[in-house]
């Protein structure tokens, strides 16, 4: 038997219990996970956000070790330490024929699918955003595995499959800030930290960090933010006051609310570039006129699992980890068992910590 934290439906409280996980089948993965984080993402299916078919284990961000492996499994053995990758791409649908893996139209397929069974009464259970990786263990498709890189930690190495990846790709990526460029993030939770470490990476000159949090500061910072702002309504006038009222060349906008959003874009200069990473609820509406469109000559553009791709992007990312320029461990602000996961969603709807790190 394994225990996961199960959503028995939408809108309703997770719930740990022990499920039974089949033997992996063709071309199927079996994972003992080490640690999984918290991620907004999670929530978000949790209240309907984001549709996907429940029951469900959820969980998208987690490392661990290869415990089994299904016929015709070529990519890892067992032992092999791994890094989950929610979002494969297929490599035939139109965006993948563009190289745009990230918007893959069967990314998610797996979800849809039975994967395991509740232990009390035999009911089945989806795996949420393809990897359930809020569980002891998980079987997934071979393609929804990484090898974890070498001198990273494998607990640590657990966010490298969501927040850092998303995070660094909305900079790099997405927003492809230059050096000397200034940047503004706003939403200082585990994205957010990653974003602006990655500002700094990209050597942005100045990189604002903007939070309703004043508690998030010395994180902030910690992180590469130069300067701090609690968000309010004048966020986007201090802003522009910090940079000649020039206002910003990139805002990364981490949050999915429609006036932070706004706020964001009113935040950049003149030609600049509002990136959102950030998922909200369809009645998040965010409007403009068609006059400041034309003048301002802004982008406002979305971003999906960092426009990255994962095999290409997470060696990247471990070299800068062990290089010193990215830091996985300060974005984790608590460290968890499955039960606490609620608390944790709690946390971060009250805008509190970076990372909850679930740990096995």
């Amino acid at each position: 038997m394994v225990r996961a934290a199960v959503l028995p439906a939408v809108g309703a409280p997770l719930e740990i219990a022990e499920i039974d996980l089949p033997d992996p089948g063709p071309g199927q993965v079996r994972v003992r996970l080490v640690a999984a984080g918290v991620c907004h993402s999670d929530l978000s299916l949790s209240n309907g956000t984001m549709r996907l078919p429940v029951p469900a284990v959820l969980g998208h961000e987690g490392a661990g070790t290869v415990v089994a492996v299904g016929e015709g499994v070529t990519r890892v053995a067992p032992g092999d330490a791994v890094v989950l990758n929610w979002a494969p791409a297929c490599g035939s649908c139109h965006a993948c024929t563009l190289g745009e893996i990230w918007l893959c139209a069967n990314a998610l397929s797996g979800a849809a699918h039975v994967y395991a069974h509740r232990a009390s009464d035999g009911t089945d259970l989806h795996p949420g955003l393809n990897v359930a990786a809020f569980a002891e263990e998980t079987v997934v498709t071979e393609s929804c595995i990484l090898p974890a890189p070498d001198g990273v930690p494998l607990t640590e190495a657990a966010l490298l499959g969501c927040a850092v990846l998303t995070g660094y790709g909305a900079v790099h990526h997405a927003a492809q800030v230059r050096e000397g460029e200034t940047v503004a993030v706003y939403g200082v939770g585990g994205v957010g930290l990653a974003a602006l470490q990655s500002a700094r990476v990209a050597g942005a000159s100045r990189i604002v960090a903007v939070d309703v949090s004043a508690a998030k500061e010395e994180l902030a910072r910690a992180a590469g933010a130069t300067e701090f702002l609690i968000a309010s309504e004048t966020t986007a006038r201090e802003i522009r006051g910090l940079t000649g009222k020039q206002g910003v060349d990139v805002a990364i906008e981490c949050v999915g609310r429609a006036s932070t959003i706004r706020t964001a874009w009113d935040s950049t200069r003149r030609g600049g570039r509002t990136t959102v990473v950030g998922i909200g609820g369809k009645d998040q509406q965010v409007t403009f006129n068609a006059l400041e469109i034309f003048h301002w000559g802004r982008t406002l553009s979305g971003c999906v699992y960092g426009n990255a791709d994962p095999a290409r992007d997470v060696p990247v990312l471990a070299e800068h980890v062990r290089e010193g320029r990215l830091d996985l461990g300060m974005l984790v602000t608590e460290r968890i068992g499955l039960e606490d996961i609620p608390a944790a969603f709690d946390n971060m709807l009250a805008g509190k910590g970076g990372r909850a790190l679930v740990m096995f």
